[in-house]
This record gives C-alpha cells, structure tokens and sequence, in this order.
C-alpha cells in the first residue's frame, strides 16, 4: 500500500466520520439549528458523509472501513484490496490504521466545530452518541445480530455493486448506508464500522469534554466485533452467488 493509498483512506475515513458525527452532534445537541431534526437526517447525513469519504480516498479503494477490508480480503473473486493493492497481511493492518487514524481525526474536528454546543449540553448520554452508538435495548447477543445483519448488507451489496452496472459510482454506496440506516438502524445506531466507532470512542475518552461521562467501553467490543463478522460473512457469500463480472 503506498503512501499515497494510505493518505487518501485516512482523509476519506476522516470526512466520513467528520460529517457523519456532525449530524449526529446537529440533531442531538442542545441549541443547535438542527436540533431534533430527527434519524432519517441523521441517516441522509451518514450516507452522505460515506459519499463525501468514497470520492476523496478512491486512490485506496475507498474502503472507509475495517469491515469492508475483512470482506475483500476473504473473497476470492476480488483479486486485490484496492488499485494495485495485494491481499497481504501488511496492507490489511495499514488498512486498519488509516481507517482508525481517520475516524479519530473526524472525530475532534466534529469535537472542535461544536465545542459550544458540546458545553452547552448537559447530557453526558447525548455526548457520547455524537462519537459512538449504543443500543436502543441493551442486550449483547440481539444487539451483535444487528450490527451482523447490517454489516453483511453493506459488505454484500458494496461487491455486487463492483460487478454489475450501475453508473452510480460513490452515490451508490451512500444511498445503501441510509437504506440500512433507516430498516435497520433502530436497534443499535447502525456503527456497521468497528473504526467508526471505536475511533471516536478513543476521542471520546481522550478530549477534556464538559460534564462527558462514561465511554460505555463495557459495550465498546459490539460494535467492531458484529461489523467484522458480518463482514466477513457479506464477502463470503458474495462468492456464493457469483456476481457476473462486467466489461
């Protein structure tokens, strides 16, 4: 993986995670313009920040995403992780740390362009969901199946969506992010990404945040576990169905 590869995913996980907690931090914190703009503009938000992130790392394959790598690299059909990037143990770590590094940086710049508002809200729950998700009904088993199923979706589609036509390019993959984001969202806040969330988790932990709380960091393992293996299991059955290659 070039240096050049390895930039362009961690600025394109930067901008995803940027606007992406924007959003969230938009509807949720006390004071905004956005304030209770609701989770479908929170959904419109993520897909586009994913159509923002695809564009600007499209030198790396835009992966954004430790899941989306796992999927890749366990398929056999895809021959490479990126434009002249091999499937080695190597570029699957410098992978995950663009990935990481990204979503951290995303995560204090969203810190740092709310910081009033951040302040001004005093519920330390309201302030880790900008950064991270939780569960709607905490249960670790049902909310690991969720973020599974997501995952598996957004993996699946994203390597069908490489072998067949579409025209869409990164528009595609933005509109499948707010189609998971609005069927299967509701459970867990849909991380589908364990850099996503465990990044700004880190953040989280890590910035001197009014009145922040707690990390949750007992739930922290549901969110990077479940979107590995549904990862891994949307690149397995992508095998499966045999997308027709197109010209």
């Amino acid at each position: 993986m070039s240096l050049e590869a390895f930039v362009a995913e961690t600025f394109g996980t930067m901008l995803l995670l940027l606007l992406g907690g924007g959003v969230v931090a938009n509807v949720a914190l006390r004071g905004t313009k956005g304030n209770n703009g609701g989770f479908l503009m929170v959904n419109f938000g993520w897909g586009l920040g994913v159509f923002a992130g695809v564009y600007v790392a499209a030198l790396s394959g835009a992966h954004l995403n430790p899941a989306v790598t796992v999927g890749l690299l366990v398929n056999a059909d895809t021959a490479t992780l990126g434009p002249d990037i091999d499937k080695t143990l190597l570029n699957v770590v410098l992978y995950f740390a663009a990935q990481m590094l990204g979503a951290m940086i995303g995560a204090v710049l969203c810190y740092l362009a709310y910081k009033q508002h951040f302040d001004a809200e005093p519920d330390p729950a309201t302030k880790l969901g900008v950064f991270s998700t939780g569960p709607a009904i905490r249960s670790a088993p049902w909310n690991l199946a969720t973020e599974i199923v997501g995952t598996f979706v957004l993996v699946f589609v994203i390597i069908a969506q490489g072998s067949t036509p579409s025209g869409l390019g990164p528009l595609a993959v933005a509109l499948l992010v707010v189609g998971i984001g609005a069927s299967l969202g509701g459970p867990t806040g849909y991380a589908i990404n364990p850099a996503r969330d465990l990044g700004p988790r880190i953040v989280h932990a890590l910035l001197p945040i009014k009145g922040k709380g707690g990390s949750d960091w007992s739930y922290a393992w549901v969110p990077v576990l479940g979107p590995l293996i549904g990862g891994a299991l949307g690149g397995l059955l992508a095998m499966v169905v045999s997308f027709p290659a197109v010209a």
